[in-house]
């Protein structure tokens, strides 16, 4: 298994239509199979469906199957042991199809498994996830004559079965005749939600906003008997409590309002997001993050979040002028770097579920650097492995391609700058009011400039290469603006520093290799207008990314998208919504799946 969706539920409603309502809300974690099961507490009566369609047609034919019971599981499968099909579709079973198991995350031992403590069973796919459920049927006929019966009988067996998985897992098992679900997890994200005689399990928070607010995050090695009228957690086979927590958004929030795509809906709340970062740090006296780091910082991150992060040592550096590493976490957890504990480091996360995000904190901790998480996720794992987390407000992000996420990390990036900072009071003051107008700026380029980038979007649509540059904090900018364009419009696009293109990457440009340029009025400027020259030798069409009033670059490009202008070091909040705009409507030329793109899920929750 791997980066997947399961959900979860025991009540007294019909468990049909919510399981399938739930996997809706959770297809942007992406998918190529799916399946659930339905159990009738009354009766025993088990139905299930595995299959290779979408949820909107799961819930055009399974309606008309006659599938009753109030309690069910279900499951969007992304591949990684076996190919897409029914066999390797998820709920799994045991050999006499009265354990069933949904699963996310990899077990990593399953090959040893299956050839050892499991080789008389009769296996039905070429999962990992089947493992699980051959195991606690294996324990439970052992165990069966404890003289234990019920629920710790139940209990026993899969806190032993659990015991010999190696690997990450968040599961969720429903056993015939008994009358609720057990759910645990190990290095992947799970979420009860709490209703009123009626509970729920997911691994997303919007799975259940349609039906409830109130969530409770499990913690790494719990184990959760859920029912109707109650949930029990225990973690080391000591009950424990959690804290029920109360989300913010609205089942609206993370609805499209009218939108074609969440990406579309997302891009135009990004003014919002900043109001809303901003409006959780700014006090009357200037900024309170409310923890203090140490002199020499480290961010650890992957994806979109490395390159919020790559804008940060630009940023920081020059703000705090205080040095900042930035590492892929993907890279850093197998790498031989020593940390001393004179170092604060950094971890940003949009989903705070990110494995190799995870694993990076983790070892951080380990050498004894103080911890802080950047994350847009209350509860998730990593706010509660770092010392101090910072919540970038972004609200419900759907949208595989993040986009007001990115947005709303680099508002939290500048303040953290001047939160660091020893600079002049009045200082302070001008930058705050200018980080107060980056929303005026980011609806100006929304509404002024949307109709321009429209059009440059289609013509680059036509091509199947795309090369993004920029120089200083302008060049993350530019791997964001690439990273986006071919994750939704799949169109090859590579982001380079600018003066790096005649070290190698000159070989590629011709005609056909349009090149996309950020500027800025910045000390590089003048660098950068010289490398343009350079690519329009080469015969690459040019389009640039400049601020308004910038006269001299439309002289040596073929298209401009213009941005307000700001301070420099500003530039890239303007610049990154012009190119997440610019990818959107690319890719919907293209006509491709905006919100779902192809072999991608939005919360990484595998290493």
């Amino acid at each position: 298994m791997a980066m997947c969706g399961i959900v979860g539920y025991v009540g007294e409603r019909e468990a049909l239509p919510i399981v399938l309502g739930s996997l809706q809300r959770i297809e942007y974690r992406g998918y190529d199979s799916c399946g659930i099961l339905v159990q009738d507490s009354a009766n025993g009566q088990v139905y299930m469906h595995k299959g290779l369609e979408s949820i909107d047609e799961l819930m055009e034919i399974l309606p008309l199957c006659d599938y009753h019971g109030n309690i069910g599981i279900g499951h969007t499968r992304w591949a990684t042991h076996g190919t897409p099909s029914v066999r390797n579709a998820h709920p799994h079973l045991d050999c006499n199809g009265e354990i069933a198991v949904v699963h996310n995350g990899i077990i990593e031992n399953f090959q040893s498994l299956k050839e050892g403590l499991l080789r008389n069973c009769r296996f039905r796919s070429d999962t990992d996830t089947e493992v699980i459920p051959h195991l606690i049927e294996n324990t439970l006929m052992r165990i069966r004559d404890s003289g234990e019966s019920g629920e710790e009988l139940l209990k026993d067996a899969i806190r032993e079965s659990l015991s010999y998985l190696k690997g990450s897992y968040a599961i969720i098992v429903a056993i015939k005749g008994f009358d609720g679900l057990i759910a645990a997890r190990r290095e992947s994200p799970l979420i009860i939600g709490v209703g009123d005689r009626e509970n729920f399990i997911a691994s997303d928070v919007p799975a259940v906003l349609e039906q409830t607010n109130r969530v409770i995050y499990l913690e790494e090695g719990d184990i959760a008997v859920v029912k109707k009228d109650g949930i029990y957690i225990e973690n080391g086979a000591v009950e424990v409590k959690r804290v029920v927590r109360l989300i913010p958004w609205t089942i609206e929030d993370a609805e499209k309002g009218g939108y074609e795509h969440f990406m579309l809906k997302e891009i135009h709340e990004e003014p919002k997001a900043i109001i809303d970062t901003l409006r959780g740090y700014l006090t009357e006296t200037g900024i309170e993050l409310g923890f203090d780091a140490r002199h020499d910082i480290m961010m650890v991150a992957c994806g979109t979040s490395y390159y919020a992060a790559l804008c940060g040592k630009y940023i920081i550096e020059h703000i705090a002028r205080i040095p900042v590493q930035v590492e892929l976490a993907s890279e850093f957890n197998y790498s031989d770097t020593v940390l001393g504990d004179d170092k604060t480091v950094i971890a940003m996360t949009q989903s705070g579920e990110t494995a190799d995000t995870l694993m990076a904190l983790k070892k951080a901790k380990r050498f004894g650097c103080h911890t802080v998480a950047i994350t847009n996720v209350v509860g998730s794992s990593v706010t509660r492995i770092a010392d101090d987390t910072v919540y970038i407000r972004a609200g419900p992000e759907i949208g595989v391609a993040a986009t007001k996420s990115f947005i709303a990390q680099l508002v939290t990036i500048y303040l953290l700058g001047l939160y660091l900072a020893d600079i002049p009071r009045h200082d302070l003051e001008g930058w705050i009011e200018e980080l107060k107008r980056l929303p005026q700026l980011a609806q100006m380029v929304i509404d002024d400039s949307n109709a321009v980038i429209q059009d440059i979007a289609r013509y680059l649509a036509g091509f199947e290469n795309v090369f993004f540059v920029g120089r200083g904090v302008n060049l993350p900018v530019a791997l964001e603006g690439a990273l986006k364009l071919k994750e939704i419009s799949y169109i090859h696009a590579e982001g380079y520093a600018a003066g790096e293109l005649k070290h190698g990457p000159f070989a590629l440009l011709t005609n056909a290799t349009p090149v996309v340029a950020i500027l800025s009025n910045d000390n590089v400027y003048e660098k950068l207008l010289g490398n343009i020259k350079e690519i329009k030798a080469r015969d690459a069409p040019v389009v640039a990314v400049a601020v308004e009033g910038d006269d001299e670059i439309e002289k040596y490009v073929d298209a401009v998208i213009r941005v307000p202008a700001t301070r420099a070091l500003l530039s890239p909040i303007p610049n990154s919504v012009a190119l997440h705009l610019l990818a959107y409507w690319a890719a919907k030329a293209r006509g491709c799946e905006i919100d779902k793109p192809r072999n991608l899920a939005k919360s990484v929750t595998v290493e």
